[in-house]
């Protein structure tokens, strides 16, 4: 036993380390304030206040995780970027129901604390809310000794958006045969799959995370598989406020892929018919497909295949769906805390049509 007893730090929780991380992330968290943020960074719950101008506002809430592309991310040391996808595995599931994301809170475990880790964590999660035009509105920070191996951790997200009550999407009703599907490009597997993508290219295809992704690439397997996801939330909310109702479902292309993600924005009786080709696949995907020899069918329901995510929208809406989607940035129409948003890539992959689940054609 240590002289004078047993204390928390010798159990494996420094408190003052986790003190000094939370000041280290103050100016982090302080850069993603919006205006409707009360308070400061310390207390025991954040407060934001509703904006203006709402008639019905309804509240959308969202959470998710990284999954097991941290371990990707702990055995190459490199922190800053998977906060950026916990952001988007969130506030791009709000959008999905109409919402426009107004703030966020993280939750991190790790096995042991240190302030080094966390703020690269922070500066990812930061970099996705501004991204997205939310706050940063709160969030804990644990050490789980025993739990988590030291330098383990995980990362939880929840989100939280606004909608009007007359403008909720998500239930299909708006959907009808001939609606057109403009696919939102994923330059990479974003935050799905890597329990696969890891076991073919690491244990099956013995690759390793410092060598070259693949004969002739750039930079490193690690680098290739740490590719940040976009955040759609920005352009998908732009698209909402240009277009209203005539923008029929958005669907988040996530675990399930095209496959089990887009019915479940479709109404009963109507399908999808997607059509190959109509986008480029990354080569991340071929080379997990053949590291490990895995099957057309499993692919297209674990990964994105490069579309990230779905929108449906009237016929003829669809080219202004498509230059609103590829604008380089959100515009200030967005609102007050509107993403700074990114470049997405577009394409009209399919359309709606009589039946029921998804068709590759």
């Amino acid at each position: 036993m240590p002289p004078g007893g047993l204390t928390y730090a010798a159990s494996g929780v420094d408190i003052a380390v986790g003190d000094q991380a939370v000041d280290a992330m103050k100016d982090l968290v302080r850069s993603t304030y919006r205006p409707e943020v009360m308070g400061d960074i310390g207390g025991f719950g954040g407060l934001f206040r509703v904006p203006s101008g709402y008639r019905s506002p309804v509240l959308v809430a969202a959470t998710d995780g990284v999954g097991t592309k941290l371990a990707v991310a702990q055995a190459v040391g490199r922190f800053d970027t998977v906060g950026i996808d916990l952001v988007a595995m969130c506030v791009d599931d709000l959008v999905c129901q109409g919402a426009s994301p107004l703030f966020f809170l993280d939750y991190q475990a790790h096995g042991d604390l240190s302030v080094d880790v966390v703020v690269e964590l922070m500066k990812g999660i930061a970099a996705g809310c501004r991204q997205a035009g939310c706050a940063i509105l709160g969030g804990e920070l644990a050490a789980h000794p025993g739990v988590l191996a030291p330098g383990e951790f995980d990362l939880v997200g929840f989100a939280v958006g606004i909608v009007e009550a007359d403008r909720l999407l998500g239930d299909g009703r708006l959907v009808g045969p001939g609606d057109v599907l403009v696919g939102l490009l994923s330059p990479g597997l974003r935050s799905n799959g890597y329990s696969l993508a890891r076991s073919a290219l690491l244990e099956v295809g013995g690759r390793r995370l410092d060598a070259p992704a693949w004969e002739g690439a750039s930079r490193s397997l690690g680098e290739e598989l740490l590719e940040p996801s976009v955040i759609y939330a920005p352009a998908v909310v732009r698209l909402l406020l240009s277009l209203g109702t005539d923008v029929h479902a958005v669907a988040h292309i996530t675990g399930g892929g095209l496959a089990g993600n887009l019915p479940r924005v479709l109404p009963p009786g109507l399908g999808a018919v997607v059509r190959r080709g109509s986008w480029p696949v990354p080569r991340i995907f071929d080379e997990v497909q053949r590291a490990g020899a895995v099957g057309d069918v499993e692919m297209g329901r674990v990964f994105n295949l490069g579309i990230g995510m779905v929108v449906a929208v009237a016929a003829d809406r669809v080219s202004d769906a498509v230059g609103l989607l590829g604008s380089a940035s959100a515009s200030a129409s967005a609102g007050a805390g509107a993403g700074a948003g990114v470049e997405v890539g577009v394409a009209v992959i399919g359309e709606v049509v009589a039946g029921a689940g998804v068709t590759l054609v």
